[in-house]
């Protein structure tokens, strides 16, 4: 269902566009790519320059490698248009640290932890709290959707959101192995 037409008159100011694709490698990894671009609908002063109509603002971009259980091999990260050239495009070196965490193993708090304020640049942190669930439906493409992530363990996807909760109905219905009956305990 959309969302219902505007009965006010409005007048677009702003378009953020945020893509993030996933992709099997040859040798058996993945990689993750997001893109997040700025563009105003209307020329835009900034101190450091005039940023033209429809100009990207910003333009970043983060590549990590993953494998099968999600934890990060490589991790990198540019800018193509930055609001602050000389400031804002020298910080994607600081997010090699991003090697070695695991999108499933607390990433999010980690991610905040790492490169929070100025730590890090906030559109780039931004695009990096997407990865986890764009990971999954990646690899999701490899795996069926009742397959657990470790044989025997029950499928990765449930309980991490409402309609998957082990309790819930859509649960009893798509997954009765894994089904939790709040009432008998069972």
């Amino acid at each position: 269902m959309p969302l219902p037409v505007a009965t006010i008159f409005r007048t677009r100011v702003h378009t953020r566009q945020i893509v993030v694709d996933g992709w099997r490698r040859d040798d058996g990894l993945w990689d993750m790519e997001a893109r997040l671009t700025d563009r105003k609908d209307h020329d835009y002063p900034l101190a450091s320059g005039l940023r033209r109509k429809g100009e990207a603002l910003h333009d970043m971009r983060v590549r990590i490698t993953i494998d099968r259980s999600m934890a990060i091999h490589d991790a990198v990260v540019c800018s193509d248009a930055v609001p602050y050239p000389g400031g804002c495009d020298t910080i994607a070196p600081v997010y090699r640290q991003l090697i070695g965490m695991n999108l499933f193993d607390g990433f999010r708090r980690r991610v905040k932890d790492t490169f929070e304020s100025v730590r890090g640049c906030s559109h780039i942190t931004e695009l990096l709290n997407l990865l986890p669930t764009a990971a999954i439906q990646t690899l999701a493409s490899d795996m069926s959707d009742t397959e657990g992530h470790v044989s025997g363990e029950q499928p990765f996807q449930l309980d991490k959101c409402h309609a998957l909760a082990t309790t819930s109905e859509t649960v009893r219905r798509y997954y009765p192995r894994w089904f939790r009956n709040t009432k008998t305990g069972a």
